[in-house]
């Protein structure tokens, strides 16, 4: 009796692990050496991260190099000649009551950066629950940040000139005043805070919001569940999870506050009153040719600002929040 030979393949499974092996095989290098081990697949990722890194020194580390070693020089910002001077620009700097009195009109910026903390929330708690034309409402509060800051200073100054928007706008409702908004340090330095306000909410907003969304729907519907309010939901589930976008802000706010430029430079230039850090170093650099003098309050500054984020930091460090 003749006995059938079987010509059915082998099982999936082994023919799958016999075409690994092959595969295998041939990705083996000369030597015994798999691909993956070869000098060039080492150095890809490297490759990739060339041109970033490359851009990253260029435009961030090296000119903070050079600030740092103008600072010990008296170069006037046009000679090719610089004579170290030593510590002399800082002793300068911190022996000079000017330098550090512009430092109380960030004060009114970091009060205005509570405020606009305060709305940025309190909005983006309200447009994160389901809400008619909510979407727009985003648009509309977004906008401001992404117009031009060199834009927005021209457009408020009209708007807080004698007889402008805001004087138009009063009469319209019966009020009139003959207030100069810009003329005085207190009025000119609190318009100027209310324009920041008006312009980084939107920044804000879009961070508490993004921080918002991804908290679990779940948390809401067990909170609607046992009969929480919307005020509870935000203390127990929203507040806490928040925490660290929260904290992020509060960092950018101090940061801002300390380096204001733009608005004020754009609207009075610093005269009555508004003059910040940044505006008298690039002073010193631009006008009265101290760029030795102004690289040394920008490494000033800049120690400031990491000094006060790694105080806040230790004081607050960033913990991932369970809030299940």
């Amino acid at each position: 009796m003749s006995r059938t030979v079987s010509t059915t393949s082998p099982p999936a499974p082994v023919a799958k692990q016999d075409r690994t092996a092959r595969h295998r095989a041939r990705q083996k290098a000369p030597g015994g050496r798999s691909w993956r081990d070869l000098p060039l697949r080492r150095l890809t990722p490297w490759l990739f991260l060339l041109a970033p890194l490359a851009l990253l020194v260029t435009f961030t580390y090296v000119p903070v190099g050079n600030m740092i070693y103008y600072s010990f020089t008296d170069w006037d910002g046009v000679s090719p000649d610089r004579s170290y001077v030593g510590g002399e620009n800082y002793t300068d700097v911190f022996t000079r009551s000017d330098m550090f009195r512009v430092f109380a009109v960030s004060l009114y910026y970091l009060a205005a950066s509570v405020v606009q903390i305060a709305i940025a929330l309190y909005f983006a708690t309200v447009l994160s629950f389901n809400l008619r034309f909510r979407n727009v409402f985003k648009g509309i509060l977004f906008f401001p940040y992404l117009i031009n800051g060199v834009a927005i200073g021209f457009v408020f100054l009209y708007f807080f000139q004698d007889g402008g928007t805001l004087d138009s706008v009063l009469s319209l409702v019966g009020v009139h005043t003959d207030h100069a908004w810009l003329g005085d340090p207190e009025s000119a330095n609190t318009s100027l805070a209310g324009v920041s306000v008006w312009r980084f909410t939107g920044l804000n907003f879009v961070l508490f919001l993004g921080a918002i969304q991804s908290i679990p729907g779940e948390l809401y519907e067990a909170a609607q569940l046992d009969g929480a309010s919307r005020w509870q939901q935000f203390r127990h589930i929203i507040a806490p999870g928040i925490r660290p976008v929260l904290s992020l802000s509060v960092i950018l706010a101090i940061s801002g506050s300390l380096s204001v430029f733009e608005i004020p430079y754009i609207m009075t230039g610093g005269a009555t009153g508004t003059s910040t850090f940044v505006i008298q170093t690039v002073k010193l650099a631009f006008q009265f040719n101290k760029t030795g003098l102004a690289s040394a309050c920008a490494v000033v500054l800049l120690a400031i600002i990491l000094l006060i984020t790694w105080i806040q930091r230790r004081l607050v460090p960033d913990e991932r929040v369970d809030i299940v």
